[in-house]
């Protein structure tokens, strides 16, 4: 038998999480814990390329994680078809379609429905235990940032 060294599999076992379909939380759940992870996917990537000063690296990480960036590439990767799964787009449409009392602050409505969708679709892959499948689609999303620069 392996041992299962994911972080999320070390986070339920530890501190005696029960087993839960991904699917029973609330897409506003999903964005919720997709946020910290993206978040987190991104500060990882940007500290492993370049050992800088804290506020250069803020800078750097705020290109990816404000809401108008992240819905430049849900629309990208929506665009790409047959990328994301049909379920994937549903998970997606509910983050999206979710009736937030909050609104970012820098951001239009719309922007900000799209990066809650695409934050839903994060957590969800994460809980669901897919890292692979979240690492290709933050990978893929990341990319289309990074061709604008470059353009």
């Amino acid at each position: 038998m392996t041992e299962d060294n994911t972080l999320l599999s070390q986070i339920k076992q530890i501190f005696s999480c029960g087993e839960k379909d991904a699917n029973a939380y609330s897409p506003l759940a999903l964005a919720y814990i997709g946020d910290d992870v993206f978040d987190l996917i991104i500060r990882t990537v940007v500290v492993e390329r370049a050992n800088r000063p804290a506020h250069e690296l803020h800078i750097e990480t705020v290109k990816y994680v404000k809401a108008p960036a992240q819905a430049k590439m849900i629309e990208a990767l929506l665009e790409k078809v047959g990328f994301l799964t049909d379920e994937e787009v549903d998970i997606y449409k509910r983050g999206r379609n979710a009736k937030s009392y909050t609104s970012a602050k820098n951001a239009s409505i719309h922007d900000y429905r799209k990066a809650t969708g695409f934050e839903a679709l994060v957590g969800y892959l994460y809980l669901s235990g897919r890292q692979g499948r979240l690492i290709e689609i933050v990978k893929a999303a990341v990319d289309v940032i990074c061709a604008e620069e470059k353009s």
